[in-house]
């Protein structure tokens, strides 16, 4: 039988060679991925036994959860983007806000405000995020979809308007929008990973949509 000190190494000894099945070239891949750093991918590894799929999501709830870290710090630098499309009759300009200059000047924060610009090119939403729907706008939504369904239970009402509200807010709202890029993804779940990323709070302040003849 193994006396205590030697069975505590053990488990240490099991623990590292289980580690050790996370390999430079899984980590690589990862990051190639998900533009997570070395660090972050290898603790997601670490974290999911090296199932990728679950890696990732770990990856995308640790973004999601730095972002929120960093949603109430100040935003005082940026840069105003400007899109045409193709065939010169939609085009678009955004205000996307960083915390320092250094950002503002980074390719990769550049890239971020070209891609929203084209998905608000695409998409046409007509608000940032829920917040900015006027109460008169959600209630005539609500009496609606609750007409189209006045004839089932209550409950069953509730319900349905809910989800179709949900659909509403993702029609209309930049933020609640899946990311034409990648439509398994909100607009949110983007900007939350870049934020994780670039390590600063990043925000989508203002955008203005044109299109020939409207």
């Amino acid at each position: 039988m193994l006396s205590a000190n030697a069975s505590y190494s053990f488990k240490i000894y099991t623990a590292t060679m289980i580690k050790s099945n996370i390999t430079a070239s899984m980590v690589g891949k990862l990051r190639s991925q998900t533009g997570a750093g070395v660090k972050d991918c290898k603790e997601a590894l670490d974290q999911t036994d090296g199932d990728f799929d679950k890696a990732i999501d770990f990856l995308r709830k640790k973004g999601i959860e730095s972002a929120g870290k960093k949603a109430d710090r100040a935003t005082a630098e940026g840069l105003i983007k400007s899109y045409i499309h193709t065939g010169n009759k939609i085009g678009v300009l955004l205000e996307i806000k960083c915390e320092t200059d250094f950002v503002a000047k980074n390719e990769e924060f550049k890239e971020l405000a070209r891609d929203l610009c084209m998905h608000i090119a695409a998409t046409a939403p007509q608000f940032i995020s829920r917040d900015d729907v006027s109460k008169e706008l959600i209630d005539r939504e609500r009496e609606i979809a609750a007409a189209q369904v006045k004839d089932k239970p209550a409950a069953v009402v509730q319900k349905i308007v809910t989800g179709k509200l949900e659909k509403f807010y993702a029609e209309i709202c930049l933020m609640e929008q899946p990311f034409v890029k990648d439509p398994d993804h909100t607009v949110k779940d983007l900007l939350s990973e870049k934020i994780s990323k670039i390590g600063e709070n990043l925000v989508v302040s203002r955008f203005t949509r044109y299109q020939l003849g409207e």
